[in-house]
């Protein structure tokens, strides 16, 4: 049988097993007693970790779940031994003549040994290496391979001290590997320290000559109108004799119908002696007006496909290597004008509107699928940038693959965390990891491995910390920018060729990107390294827009609340974490709040601070319940978020080049700091930023009462206006306003006008604000957000009574089944008031945003009378489908008075026949166009649902809301 060259990656059928519990030597479970599925083996989660793989089996209990991690032995407390583990699989690989096979481990943690049939290779110590092992001689010649790997933890796992702390005790610092895994104050302890084969393992097969680490690279000119590809790659022949290559490299674009154009072809000779390694470099390829990668919000992420393949005479096609890979242009500097770091992609200047995040999974249960709900969550967001903040991981390739695909920029930092190096309580080891020859090691490996990746902005060396001197100098030496990326005045950057005697900038190790020594340096914080990121609790939302909030351009850490919803709570929590917190009301008027011990272990952070904030819970009325408070935190959530952002915004450029929220999510079933839970279901804040961070926005100021416009993109936006109404609790419209038509020049954020409605009228405790950015030619909507106030000083507690107020909504769906996916369209309208037939914008019809920067109205749709407006509808979702919909649906939700239909939000469950009672029966993850929405009488909305459904469960649509107590089925 003749072995097909490539990769073919082991992630079935394991074996894992406690080293201390396994009486046989890697030699023999190699070759005479391999072991089979009895104790003490068990099924393995691999890539994983022990923990993964122990929870699996169900011999552990989850530790995202209550106070159950507190049950689990600590690593501190067992001892190495007890997590160290034997790991077993088989397969089959028999090469035929001269080929070579490699034995790949992309990342494990931390040190181990492997065993193929009895012959033992080391694979030493670091967890963000990869390790390859030429196996060729050793393969059994039957074809039937027997694998062992013996995994030892970290050298320094630590302790964890009773009160805890920021890293533990700080002794994990001492090793190269992922510094959460002590605990931190969104965090508790991973047991194992995630001890494992955490990454891919997977068998290469390939002819006499390898191809490693290629790196590619575009260099920009002429205002981004040339662009040349530079490629240089790594050769290794493995074979005694010499090889002559013929190297070939390709780059295709895909076009529409699964056609691929060829861009660009090249075939070159290459002489390799015997057991060598080479550096080969390709000519430059030119590129005239190619199409560009853009981040979110600023375009298309355009992908080319470049495949590097090697010939060799006498025997065919050696190795092959592919990538997408995509031209780019990215540059910062301090600006001068705010001190903060200006980011510029293809020579625009980008706002970042972003978030921190610290990893997928606690337990690196990590997965191509959980990886592209993550992402994709960021994009819908409408964020812009991700740090990977560095006590978490150097990020995986699937993570940068899906940051490629949603235009996601990525600020990735090494494993220097300030609380484990140089402070804390004991105070830590100033001087980073004791091996720093092992750190730099596994720096220049991820630096290879994620390189060709176009969404990698920056390189930082740590969190609030400096690397050590020798470690920092090195990163700086190693990731210095070419010539062709260095800061050059625009003019001869446009008109200048640099010398051709330069070296190829692919032959750099990166030399693209800027290398910033710390995450509060150089134009983040206040530049200098002192402690000036944060806050990190809850604010009145006006303070954001005030200008001595934040003093700084850029603030890379600032973070606040994160409550799930209720069903999260009951699903990772036992009934006794269902008690809400009690409110303490102190002399001053600030609300203590005391959550129960579940809520405090998983890190409970109060929408109460200190001498700021009383208790924005209890502006909307006593508690009564988890689900009634839950729903009161989304509110805050939503409110707390979008000000934000909005408040960022509002001083783009003049203030602010930038925000990273701490922080997007959390790893495990934390309760503070996220926008969506770790079972993938968004919280209120999560629409908030959606609304936010638009690229066009239109917005209320809450400190200055003045309507903003925010221009994020490139083009002037002319021939616009806003529709301004304000709505009381009785459905009627004291205020209404619609501005002149309106110019707004790009990247800019605009003031229009004051809002005179607190003002000049008497207001109501609590009213409702609907602003409309709209074109005037065809009153397709840019921005639309709802705002719901109260005048100062005042509180909510007038929408508690507003709860008991039900207004009629009519709710067209149509359903799209492909498989087990689902893609819905629910066309909501209030019915409580017919709305008036001249005014189009009731209607909502949403310009469609192109992935080049501009704005498409071509699918608003005309002039239409009230009446043809519910047959039209259900044309325009049926043109919205490809292939066959699966069924117009129409649902009547009955109510008898005017009003707003206040904080509507769907959510999916699933249907089946042997159903539990108390299970929780959501579909996760869901991707919604919005949630959490109100509409205002007459008005409609359409929002779009996909999600997957199993094979054993029908999927049941609900929609609940402020003033709809009830979980009305609208589809099943």
């Amino acid at each position: 049988m003749v072995v097909e060259m490539g990769k073919t990656v082991l992630d079935r059928g394991w074996l894992a097993a406690r080293s201390t519990e396994v009486h046989l030597t890697g030699t023999q479970l190699t070759t005479t007693h391999p072991p089979s599925l009895q104790l003490p083996w068990m099924d393995a989660h691999v890539p994983g970790t022990v923990l993964a793989t122990l929870l699996h089996n169900k011999l552990i209990p989850d530790p995202f779940y209550g106070l159950e991690n507190e049950s689990i032995l600590d690593i501190a407390d067992s001892g190495r031994d007890y997590y160290t583990f034997w790991f077993f699989t088989t397969f089959y690989c028999k090469p035929i003549t001269n080929q070579h096979v490699d034995l790949n481990f992309r990342a494990i943690n931390y040190s181990g040994e492997v065993y193929l049939n009895g012959h033992r290779r080391v694979l030493p110590k670091g967890m963000f290496r990869r390790h390859s092992l030429d196996v060729t001689d050793i393969l059994h010649p039957d074809g039937q391979n027997l694998l062992a790997v013996i995994v030892y933890p970290p050298d320094h796992p630590g302790k964890i001290p009773p009160e805890g702390g920021q890293g533990g005790d700080h002794e994990i610092g001492k090793d190269v590997a992922t510094q959460y895994v002590e605990g931190w104050d969104w965090m508790a302890p991973i047991r194992d320290r995630n001890t494992g084969i955490w990454d891919e393992v997977s068998v290469s097969v390939t002819g006499p000559v390898k191809i490693v680490d290629p790196h590619l690279v575009s260099s920009f000119f002429d205002g981004c109108r040339r662009v040349y590809l530079h490629a240089t790659t790594e050769l290794v022949n493995k074979s005694a004799s010499v090889a002559e290559c013929d190297l070939n490299i390709q780059v295709t674009t895909e076009l529409e119908g699964n056609i691929c154009l060829v861009e660009h072809l090249q075939k070159d000779h290459v002489s390799i002696l015997p057991g060598s390694h080479v550096q080969y470099t390709f000519p430059e390829a030119f590129f005239y007006k190619p199409n560009l990668w853009w981040p979110n919000g600023m375009g298309k992420q355009s992908l080319y496909k470049v495949d590097i393949s090697v010939e060799v005479k006498g025997f065919g096609e050696s190795d092959s290597w592919s990538h997408p890979f995509g031209f780019r242009k990215i540059e910062s500097h301090i600006d001068g004008a705010t001190g903060g770091r200006l980011f510029k992609v293809n020579d625009q200047p980008i706002f970042i509107r972003g978030g921190n995040w610290i990893l997928s999974d606690g337990l690196l249960r990590l997965s191509d699928k959980r990886y592209k709900t993550d992402i994709k969550f960021h994009a819908d967001m409408n964020f812009n940038m991700i740090r990977c903040w560095g006590g978490g991981l150097a990020e995986r390739p699937e993570f940068y693959h899906y940051c490629d695909i949603y235009g996601l920029l990525v600020w990735q930092e090494f494993w220097i965390t300030g609380d484990v190096d140089g402070r804390g309580d004991p105070i830590s080891n100033p001087d980073g990891p004791l091996d720093h020859d092992l750190f730099m090691f596994c720096a220049r490996d991820t630096v290879k491995l994620l390189r060709n990746h176009p969404s990698l902005a920056l390189w930082v060396g740590g969190n609030e910390q400096v690397p050590p001197d020798d470690i920092n100098t090195a990163l700086k030496n190693d990731l210095k920018l070419h010539p062709y990326f260095q800061k050059l005045n625009e003019t001869e950057n446009s008109t200048k060729e640099l010398s051709p005697l330069l070296k190829d900038p692919s032959q750099y190790l990166d030399g693209t990107r800027i290398y910033i020594q710390g995450s509060m340096w150089d134009g983040f914080a206040n530049g200098k390294g002192d402690f000036t990121d944060g806050p990190y609790e809850i604010q009145n939302p006006e303070n954001f827009f005030k200008d001595d909030f934040y003093m700084y351009g850029f603030n890379p850490e600032v973070g606040s609340v994160g409550m799930p919803v209720a069903a999260t709570i009951r699903a990772t929590m036992p009934p006794e974490g269902w008690q809400i917190p009690l409110f303490i009301k102190l002399s001053d008027g600030y609300v203590k709040e005391v959550p129960n011990p579940i809520w405090d272990y998983h890190k409970y952070i109060p929408y109460s601070k200190p001498n700021l904030v009383h208790d924005q819970i209890l502006q909307y009325g006593t508690t009564k319940d988890l689900d009634d408070f839950c729903l009161k935190a989304q509110l805050v959530n939503y409110i707390q978020y979008r000000a934000l952002l909005e408040g960022w915004t509002s001083r783009m450029w003049s203030k602010y080049t930038g925000v990273l929220i701490w922080k997007t999510q959390n790893p495990w079933t934390g309760l503070r700091g996220q926008f969506y839970d770790h079972l993938h279901d968004q919280t209120a804040g999560f629409y908030g930023c959606r609304s936010a961070a638009e690229p066009i926005h239109v917005q209320l100021n809450l400190a200055t009462y003045f309507i903003e416009v925010v221009n994020t993109t490139a083009n002037r936006l002319s021939n616009v206006a806003i529709e301004v109404s304000v709505w009381d609790l009785d459905g009627a419209c004291p205020y209404y306003k619609v501005t002149e038509v309106l110019s707004v020049p790009s990247k800019t954020t605009v003031p229009i006008m004051e809002m005179k409605y607190p003002k000049s009228k008497r207001p109501k405790p609590v009213y409702f604000l609907l602003l409309k950015f709209y074109n005037v030619s065809d009153e397709s909507i840019l921005s639309r957000n709802f705002y719901w106030l109260h005048p100062p000083g005042g509180d909510y507690k007038s929408l508690e009574p507003y709860r008991k107020k039900t207004v009629p909504l009519k709710i067209t769906s149509l359903t799209m089944i492909r498989g087990s996916s689902y893609e819905m369209r629910m066309h909501v309208q209030n019915t409580s008031k017919k709305p008036d037939s001249k005014n189009l914008l009731y209607k909502n019809n949403f310009v469609d945003r192109k992935g080049d920067n501009d704005y498409d109205s071509s699918s608003s749709e005309p002039a239409l009378s009230h009446d043809e407006q519910q047959v039209n509808i259900v044309q325009r979702i049926y043109r919205k489908f490809s292939g066959e919909p699966n069924g117009l649906r129409t649902v009547e939700i009955n109510g008898s008075e005017t009003g707003v239909a206040f904080f509507l939000h769907f959510s999916v469950h699933a249907l089946k026949k042997d159903q539990r009672e108390g299970e929780d029966t959501r579909i996760l993850p869901v991707h919604y166009s919005d949630n959490y929405f109100s509409l205002v009488p007459g008005e409609v909305m359409t929002i779009t649902l996909s999600f997957e459904v199993s094979s054993d469960a029908t999927p049941r649509v609900t929609l609940q809301g402020w003033n709809y107590h009830g979980a009305h089925s609208v589809y099943h």
